[in-house]
């Protein structure tokens, strides 16, 4: 009895050590199956999987970090990404492009070979999201300060126009067949546009959402989701009618979204209490369930989803304690543990 009790405890003992390692799985499968460490100093902003060249981009403060999500480690280096936000990859042209948010710049860069092509110098301010529609062979810079969009052939680098979108973009989608879509933060709405005649198609108006960023689309269904950060609900968007089909609650302080095919799956990185990924099963065009909030890490609020392993990558740091809050100030920011960047994936 004596030696069961013991056996007993030292097996508890080994789930919690391995729980506290990878975590648990819950009602969605998904759990930490891995820690990538990175490193180094700045911040972060989008990641992005290239997943037909094994590749996952993370920005980090003024480069691009290369990952292979086979081996789960580093492999190269964009530099000179000043201020990146975001990476678009279009496969067709073996190419890759940043957006470089204080350079207000675009990197271009060989997929294959990861050096750098050349750089766009671009009008827009503070271009932050960027997204490649196959469609016309164009790159998006979504520019956060002069609420605009511009638009580079993706073959040439050659700046082809512009397109006022009227508010803050935020994330972007292409549906493959001649329509964009772009949240606009502080108007709350949704913005179609045609990509080839840089022309508004519509504004789209996401409530009961409000204080939209992360974007994911579902071209078969003609959906596209919504992570709304002011009333915490991700919301879903039919991309013919522009009107709101249906919602979900999610966590607080969410930043990207995805959508996985495969499984019928939409994400939501969350990077506030904690730090939650919220799983929603889309069941029909017009009906979405909450799986579960995965537990992540406190700042994990972007995210990329690879569609061949259906695992999740979410980017996170470790903080040190926050300064006071001045007397009538706004509460100060935790500083960021030196060489403490990495990548967790999730997976089942």
């Amino acid at each position: 009895m004596k030696g069961k009790t013991l056996g007993f405890l030292i097996g508890c003992t080994l789930l919690v050590m391995i729980a506290g390692l990878v975590g648990l799985a819950g009602p969605s499968g998904y759990h930490l199956i891995k820690t990538i460490k990175i490193g180094g100093e700045g911040g972060w902003d989008y990641l992005n999987v290239d997943s037909a060249n094994r590749k996952l981009y993370v920005s980090h403060g003024n480069h691009v970090v290369v990952i292979d999500i086979d081996k789960n480690e580093v492999v190269g280096d964009i530099p000179d990404t000043t201020g990146v936000h975001g990476i678009a990859i279009a496969n067709d042209l073996n190419r890759g492009f940043t957006s470089n948010g204080r350079g207000n710049s675009v990197t271009i860069f060989d997929l294959k070979t990861l050096k750098v092509i050349g750089t766009v110098a671009i009008k827009g301010q503070n271009p932050d999201a960027i997204a490649y529609d196959p469609f016309t062979k164009r790159v998006f810079t979504f520019n956060g300060r002069s609420h605009d969009v511009t638009a580079i052939d993706g073959a040439t680098g050659e700046v082809v126009g512009t397109l006022d979108v009227g508010g803050k973009p935020e994330f972007a989608q292409s549906n493959g067949k001649g329509r964009m879509f772009v949240n606009i933060e502080d108007k709350d709405e949704v913005i179609a546009f045609d990509p080839k005649a840089l022309t508004v198609i519509g504004h789209w108006p996401l409530a009961p959402g409000k204080g939209p960023s992360g974007m994911a689309i579902d071209i078969e269904h003609n959906l596209i989701f919504s992570g709304c950060g002011e009333t915490d609900l991700m919301v879903m968007t039919n991309t013919e009618t522009g009107k709101v089909v249906g919602s979900a609650p999610i966590g607080k302080g969410v930043d990207a979204n995805a959508y996985d095919p495969g499984t019928k799956l939409a994400f939501s990185s969350n990077g506030q209490a904690g730090g939650t990924l919220t799983v929603v099963h889309v069941d029909s065009p017009t009906k979405f369930t909450v799986v579960e909030n995965v537990p992540t890490h406190t700042g994990a609020r972007t995210m990329a989803l690879d569609p061949k392993t259906h695992n999740v990558y979410l980017a996170i740091a470790e903080y040190g304690q926050a300064p006071p809050t001045p007397a009538g100030g706004r509460p100060q920011r935790a500083p960021m543990i030196p060489d403490s960047f990495s990548i967790q994936v999730y997976g089942k």
